[in-house]
């Protein structure tokens, strides 16, 4: 199957978010490391889902912005 210019640049530009935000989630499961009281699996497991998605959010909208500057949108 040929891909078009597009279709590569899309796949290219949710790959690096993808990356990003499992990058992100990492991040945020390490602040159980971090403050074990605050971000547990257990009591706490409700601030630990909401810093791992804050961090996954963010590190894919990094990934996006540099996936952008160094592929900008592809002319047809």
């Amino acid at each position: 199957m040929h891909m078009t210019r597009i279709e590569i640049w899309l796949k290219g530009l949710l790959a690096a978010a993808i990356s990003g935000a499992a990058g992100g989630v990492l991040t945020g499961f390490a602040a159980v490391g971090i403050d074990p009281q605050h971000f547990n699996l257990q009591s706490g497991i409700g601030a630990t889902l909401r810093i791992a998605a804050a961090a996954a959010l963010i590190n894919a909208v990094i990934g996006v912005a540099a996936y952008l500057q160094k592929s900008p949108l592809p002319e047809e």
